[in-house]
């Protein structure tokens, strides 16, 4: 018997073996099958005689001709694409088609007209539609689970591409809080982006908790403690906080001498009753006097004069550097703040993923080291 080879490539015998066909509905439904063939993970994932996870070199075991077979693969292709196949998956995700229009950037008519293909292809309804969301009926259930794998899949195929390649490429979606991506993100592209020609690089600065699934976003960037989570995080270099102050506001108010005397002053932070832990002098209960939760706000608050702040090291090193602000007992140490690179943990890392998280943590070494003078 003579078939197809793993690539695909390969010579069709007259018929498959493995007995003769009906010619009547038994046929229609190998057609039905033989269209979703091509959707699967390939021969680990493949279960017998289930048609959605046949990967596309292996076909149910009936005798199919050459004609039906070619007018069953045209078939698949012209009834479910890869892109409605990614709508579709979204907005199983996001549980509509607004928040999957935004998600993906595309009008919400292109979408509609997607799930639209998607269930005529099917030839079943996917999803229930009420006024606020959307539900998957029994059929969406059943496909979106194939879908899944086929996006991970396709994920996984681009990751091992790019290591193949060697040079990293494509587009990548990072996240981070707007302080963090214009503090440390921003000031490190122009280097990263002359040695990778081929990347592209999408910061999204939002100082929102994003789902990187429904963000479609590759790396994010988180500040603090780890919670848990399906994220892969890797360590990056510790943040440490700077208490600063305008030279106005020190004129003005004198200087603090110890850690205590912090309490006398106004005080800048971004949550209302809080503590400042130092390494060195313990802890102190910090009523603020301002409450901005943006650091990137706080700083301005705090040059003109409002107060001491408790600030990312990154964000106010140039203005220490000015002479616009001031370090307030910089021979405190005071607690530094956890940074963590995450990605999905259901992708591999890939090569784009890899080099940037490289390059940003050299950078944020480097720049901690020419602050202590190293």
């Amino acid at each position: 018997m003579e078939g197809l080879d793993r690539c695909g490539h390969g010579r069709f015998s007259k018929g498959w073996g493995g007995g003769g066909h009906r010619e009547d509905g038994g046929k229609r439904k190998e057609r039905a099958a033989i269209q979703f063939a091509g959707f699967g993970r390939g021969v680990r994932g493949w279960r017998h005689g289930d048609p959605f996870t046949a990967p596309m070199y292996l076909v149910p075991e009936k005798r199919i001709r050459r004609a039906e077979w070619h007018s069953a693969f045209h078939l698949r292709n012209e009834a479910m694409n890869f892109d409605d196949v990614r709508v579709f998956a979204r907005i199983a995700e996001l549980k509509g088609i607004s928040a999957t229009a935004r998600a993906l950037g595309l009008p919400k008519s292109s979408v509609s007209r997607a799930l639209a293909r998607m269930e005529a292809a099917a030839g079943s309804a996917l999803v229930e539609r009420s006024t606020r969301h959307v539900r998957l009926t029994d059929a969406g259930v059943l496909l979106h689970t194939h879908a899944v794998r086929i996006l991970d899949d396709i994920a996984e195929a681009e990751t091992a591409l790019e290591g193949l390649a060697g040079a990293p490429r494509g587009r990548l979606r990072v996240n981070a809080t707007h302080a963090f991506g214009m503090g440390v993100i921003a000031p490190m592209l122009p280097d990263f982006l002359a040695r990778y020609s081929q990347v592209q690089v999408a910061l999204d600065a939002d100082d929102r908790r994003i789902d990187l699934a429904a963000k479609d976003t590759d790396l994010a960037i988180r500040i603090g403690p780890m919670a848990d989570s399906a994220l892969i995080a890797r360590r990056l270099p510790s943040v440490d906080l700077w208490l600063c102050a305008s030279p106005e506001y020190l004129a003005a108010h004198g200087t603090p001498r110890t850690v205590a005397e912090l309490a006398a002053h106004s005080l800048v932070d971004r949550q209302d009753r809080t503590d400042w832990r130092f390494a060195d002098a313990g802890a102190i209960d910090v009523e603020p006097r301002v409450i901005i939760p943006d650091a990137s706000a706080q700083k301005i608050v705090v040059e003109g004069g409002a107060g001491i702040g408790h600030l990312p090291d990154y964000l106010v090193r140039p203005a220490v550097a000015s002479g616009h602000l001031v370090r307030v007992l910089p021979d405190v140490i005071a607690a530094s703040i956890e940074v963590h690179a995450l990605y999905p943990s259901h992708r591999s890392l890939s090569a784009k993923v890899r080099v940037f998280i490289d390059a940003l943590a050299e950078h944020m070494r480097v720049t901690a080291n020419l602050a202590e003078g190293h």
